[in-house]
């Protein structure tokens, strides 16, 4: 029996980052000899084992066939004559396709050590168009390893998986995981360029591919870039910002909303509709769906001088039990302007600190002490209680933007 560590983990310290997970392949062994050595099993296609300490996953050395369309169709073979060699060239990537043993040396049957010396994706085998799934690795690759290039003959098998409907045949579960790993990178931008180079976006997330190349209106440049480009650097802005999931999924959707401020359900409707086919996680949606639909009233200042229409904004958008929420749609406005999106050409970043601001005065209402004194007075009154706490924070909210005039 053989132990080597592989993949990620190899690729990851040869280039000198940090290693954190690490995955083991095991030449020579059973999965009896795994149970015997106190290994537990979680694998369910394929024989993988948990270290009895460390918890580190093991798997046994492995081949695998081609049986029937998507990422799913694969029949895999374990036994204690499968290689090393042959394990490693069922994966994706010659850089991913690497090998460690304990003293330390490398195993590289497929060219990865100078694939990275070159900062080149290059696929292992043909056999690299029987998993969809590799396309959104590659794109997330880039997203992760900017200064990395795509080699033009793996560039060309993607384009031909797409043609050949493979992607259509990815789960979106599948893609989101994927997906939502490329945006957290640190140039997001280079994983929805690799998507769209190769064809796989518009299949993908039609909503947001049909929207790519639109202009936004209202541009005080000369060469206006069109939105998937602006959105694309608004990203990258993100990831330098330190922007949560959820935030950059709001800027990406922003490429959907029109510039008429009289379309707000449409644009919300097309919003919605996008997150639904990427099926992200219902937080990621509801701030999307909320920058979408209250872009143009944040952008307003006169807003700020109505208590009522600015106590109904932070109402609309819960913004009393979820904070949080509406200072991300803050946040995300204040990245795009900062970036110098057309998107928010309209906006003042001023205006958004006032708006951060008002929320916290607001918040220095004592609602417990309103209910105390009202339900001392009389039975329990809940219409009476909250009619009382919005007036409370109506007049904190007027102190404020009194105060804001007074010094502006």
């Amino acid at each position: 029996m053989k132990i080597y560590l592989v993949g990620g983990a190899v690729r990851d310290r040869l280039l000198g980052l940090p290693v954190k997970d690490r995955d083991y392949v095991v030449v020579g062994a059973t999965s009896e000899d795994m149970l015997a050595l106190g290994y537990t099993p979680v694998g369910k296609d394929f024989p993988v084992f948990l270290h009895p300490s460390s918890r580190e996953q093991y798997a046994l050395a492995r081949t695998e066939r081609k049986t029937a369309p998507g990422y799913h169709g694969f029949l895999f073979h374990a036994d204690p004559a499968v290689t090393l060699e042959q394990d490693l060239a069922r994966r994706d990537l010659t850089i991913n396709a690497l090998a460690e043993s304990a003293d330390g040396s490398v195993t590289d049957p497929f060219g990865g050590l100078a694939d990275l010396k070159a900062r080149l994706f290059r696929h292992v085998s043909p056999a690299f168009v029987e998993d969809p799934v590799r396309i959104l690795r590659v794109a997330r690759f880039a997203s992760r390893f900017s200064e990395f290039s795509i080699a033009p003959e793996t560039a060309a098998l993607m384009t031909e998986m797409v043609l050949a409907g493979e992607v259509d045949t990815l789960v979106s579960e599948r893609v989101w995981q994927e997906f939502s790993r490329g945006l957290m990178a640190d140039r997001p931008s280079r994983m929805l360029s690799v998507l769209r180079e190769c064809g796989a976006f518009s299949s993908l997330c039609a909503e947001l591919s049909a929207c790519w190349t639109s202009s936004f209106s209202g541009s005080a440049g000369t060469q206006a870039l069109e939105r998937g480009e602006q959105i694309s650097n608004v990203l990258d802005a993100a990831a330098r910002a330190g922007a949560s999931l959820a935030e950059r999924v709001a800027i990406l959707m922003q490429i959907v909303r029109s510039d008429r401020h009289d379309h707000q359900p449409a644009e919300t409707l097309a919003i919605k509709a996008a997150c639904a086919t990427l099926k992200m996680p219902r937080e990621c949606q509801e701030l999307a769906i909320m920058v979408g639909r209250e872009y143009a009233v944040l952008s307003t200042p006169t807003l700020l001088l109505d208590g009522e229409l600015a106590i109904g904004l932070l109402e609309r958008c819960d913004a009393f039990r979820k904070p949080e929420r509406f200072l991300s749609m803050l946040k995300v406005l204040t990245i795009m302007i900062a970036a110098g999106a057309d998107a928010c050409h309209e906006f003042d970043a001023a205006v958004l600190s006032q708006w951060r601001a008002i929320l916290a005065a607001a918040q220095q209402v004592d609602g417990g002490a309103i209910a105390a004194l009202i339900n001392e007075e009389h039975s329990p009154q809940p219409l009476k209680i909250q009619q009382a706490l919005r007036t409370a924070r109506i007049e904190k909210i007027k102190i404020v933007t009194n105060i804001t005039i007074a010094n502006s």
